[in-house]
């Protein structure tokens, strides 16, 4: 069930500030999508980022397999079947009669080549750090439908790992980014105008069953009122993410259960925050309730770790912070007698549009922190900003910084998550914990309840030994979608948005 809360003020607030926008309209056959972040590359191999996957993902290049949303198993895609030969290889046959956009055959030179691609680390793409992380993978051509992938150690999961490997033209450039993607999807790349559109076509030689949009059209705008108001006005078809104030009119908007988690990562190699009692400090001095049917939902869960229940290694034994402001600043007394430079200034490190309500999430947990006593400023970014604050290298003179996150993986298992979040050497990790580390490799090679419990105590330790996040909550999406379309948003939705799956209504 939907439930939404108004908030004073905002009730004119659409139809104003779209007026600052020039008037759309999708012509027959077309349809106009309304994201709340702009790519900064439309690069594949960075489809894991939400602001890229929504456009990309399925729609210009295509996975070998597909993890189905509804119940995390594996599907052909690219790859029509696998078997496991050994326990370091997997044989993958491949789809036949398949072209790239530009013409290039798909076979397993073309799929080899891709996976190089990916996994180069000159071009540090986010699907190699956050998914193959730590792995060393070789792709091996046995004939032209035939590909075998081969791991340095065993990988009991890589045809689901495979649900996440974008496959490029060969002609694709190596060692740098591309801006002109081309795939074998059901839509081809177009355009792309900074700061105004991308524009995808419907690729008619398409492999697969022909979609019934011809042509989309992506258009950027942050605020969420304007996103709500322009597929209320007819000028947008879909607005895959609005902020809770603005779902108001249950004839056009969806709520549902993502796979997003929110929190704040804890720098937790700079003082003050290297001081365990600081972290904790943090922790018991956010009010999680009162931001509940105000800033976020009131249908949020509140988060202990950063997989939600329903993924392989969730540990439902770990409890959320309470909130109690009179410990934390017992703690941050006990650890200025101590020496500990509580008094530092502290950057939280805010991403615009992240999720609906981002700023003002920010700013709330800014407050919290100064009423117990944290000396804490804010710094919103941009995205492309904010990825290189989050993931390594990291600057050595930089300050103590919180890093507000919302991390998705619907993908299964953990291991999409722990390696490049925790792991010594994960890209976005700031821990170096060598029982962390242990416990990762140990899961990232075993299989059932072994790699369960493993990944089970790798998520206590982060969350009651370590303290290495505020976490906050596990999120729920709301999503506008316009009348001329049929469309209904799933688990996914924050991640990709696939064309091809929208229908117009007769």
């Amino acid at each position: 069930m939907m439930r939404t809360r108004s908030m004073a003020g905002l009730a004119v607030l659409p139809l104003a500030v779209a007026l600052v926008w020039p008037a759309l309209a999708a012509e027959e056959g077309e349809i106009i999508v309304v994201l709340s972040e702009e790519p900064d590359i439309v690069d594949p191999c960075e489809a894991s980022r939400s602001n890229v996957g929504r456009i990309v993902k399925q729609n210009i290049t295509e996975t070998l397999t597909e993890i189905d949303p509804d119940d995390g198993s594996i599907t052909p895609r690219l790859a029509t079947e696998w078997e496991r030969i050994d326990d370091l290889t997997w044989r993958f046959q491949l789809q036949e009669g398949v072209t790239f956009h530009d013409g290039e055959p798909f076979n397993a030179e073309a799929v080899k080549t891709a996976i190089e691609r990916t996994l180069d680390e000159r071009i540090d793409c986010e699907i190699r750090i956050k998914f193959f992380g730590g792995m060393e993978v070789t792709p091996v051509v046995v004939d032209e439908h035939t590909l075998d992938i081969k791991t340095a150690e065993p990988a009991p999961i890589l045809p689901t790992m495979m649900g996440t490997m974008t496959i490029t033209s060969p002609n694709t450039v190596m060692g740098e980014r591309t801006r002109d993607p081309v795939g074998t999807g059901p839509y081809r790349f177009v355009s792309w105008e900074p700061g105004t559109s991308v524009v995808l076509e419907r690729f008619d030689d398409y492999w697969g069953e022909t979609p019934e949009v011809e042509k989309v059209t992506y258009v950027f705008r942050g605020e969420s009122a304007v996103r709500a108001a322009m597929v209320a006005a007819g000028e947008a078809d879909i607005a895959p993410n609005i902020a809770v104030q603005d779902a108001t009119d249950p004839e056009i908007d969806f709520s549902y259960l993502n796979s997003e988690t929110s929190s704040f990562r804890i720098d937790v190699n700079k003082p003050p925050l290297d001081d365990l009692r600081v972290r904790k400090a943090m922790n018991l001095a956010i009010d999680r309730d009162a931001l509940l049917g105000t800033i976020f939902s009131e249908d949020v869960v509140k988060a202990t770790q950063m997989v939600v229940p329903s993924i392989n290694g969730h540990n439902p034994n770990l409890e959320p912070w309470p909130y109690d402001p009179e410990q934390a600043k017992q703690l941050l007394a006990e650890a200025e007698a101590d020496g500990v430079p509580t008094g530092d200034e502290i950057t939280i490190i805010g991403r615009t549009e992240i999720y609906p309500n981002a700023t003002e999430h920010a700013e709330a947990t800014m407050a919290m922190l100064q009423d117990v006593g944290f000396n804490v400023k804010l710094n919103m970014l941009e995205v492309a900003e904010w990825v290189d604050t989050y993931t390594k290298p990291y600057a050595e003179d930089r300050p103590p910084q919180l890093v507000q996150t919302q991390h998705d993986n619907n993908n299964g298992d953990a291991v999409f998550t722990v390696f490049f979040k925790y792991h010594s050497d994960g890209a976005q990790s700031v821990l170096s914990d060598p029982e962390v580390d242990a416990l990762i490799e140990k899961a990232t090679v075993s299989t059932g309840e072994e790699r369960q419990q493993a990944w089970q105590e790798a998520f206590r330790r982060v969350h009651e030994d370590q303290i290495a996040d505020i976490m906050m909550f596990y999120m729920v999406g709301y999503t506008r979608v316009g009348p001329r379309v049929d469309f209904t948003p799933d688990i996914s939705t924050n991640s990709e948005l696939q064309v091809a799956k929208i229908k117009f209504k007769q």
